[in-house]
């Protein structure tokens, strides 16, 4: 009877309830769990490459700024109605002494603004400027209806109004006075005035 006893403790104790109950098995995961580092790197768990920042269009900057100074639509009346076309005038410079003014035609907005980009760069000239980015002395020109006469000015920065401070600017020309001797509103005339003057101080290629 002792031993019975004592046998009944050892199952009651877990004894040979542990020595009958069957092994565990830990399951693998086919999924690697994810560390730290993985997540520092931007790694991803579904098999992706790491997340790459930065903008995502891979195009090289030009070297020169534009602006735009005139767009507006032109119809065209022909037989069967009339046709539509863009018209876009800008000015292009890298602001170290090159500009130019172009304009371009199209049936659309961007391409009106590619022909007028490449006819800038075709049109561009050099100018001779001082140490101080001013000019060597007064210029002027006439284009259709607009007179401009740009003078410099040492102190005063860049005073010019309408597109001849556009011309000016990207340009990189400062310390000089712009005026519009003419009444006309035209930007496209009077940035080409200002061109006509610059090119009496431009570089001879």
């Amino acid at each position: 009877m002792a031993e019975e006893t004592i046998v009944n403790e050892e199952a009651v104790t877990g004894g040979a309830v542990n020595a009958a109950a069957p092994p565990v098995v830990e399951e693998k995961s086919d999924r690697s769990p994810r560390t730290q580092s993985d997540r520092g790197r931007g790694g991803d768990r579904r098999g992706r490459g790491p997340r790459r920042g930065g903008p995502r269009d891979d195009r090289v900057r030009s070297e020169f700024a534009q602006k735009m100074i005139g767009i507006r639509r032109v119809a065209r009346v022909m037989a069967g109605g009339r046709r539509f076309n863009f018209s876009a005038a800008l000015v292009l410079g890298d602001k170290k002494g090159r500009v130019g003014v172009g304009i371009g035609k199209a049936a659309d907005t961007q391409l009106a603004i590619e022909k007028a980009t490449r006819a800038a760069k075709r049109a561009m000239i050099s100018i001779n400027l001082t140490k101080t980015r001013s000019i060597p002395h007064n210029v002027g020109a006439k284009y259709c209806a607009s007179v401009v006469e740009i003078r410099p000015s040492a102190g005063r920065g860049l005073v010019a109004g309408s597109s001849v401070r556009t011309v000016l600017e990207l340009a990189g020309v400062s310390d000089v006075t712009a005026k519009l001797l003419s009444r006309s509103k035209n930007p496209i005339n009077n940035a080409r005035a200002a061109m006509e003057a610059l090119k009496r101080i431009a570089l001879k290629k």
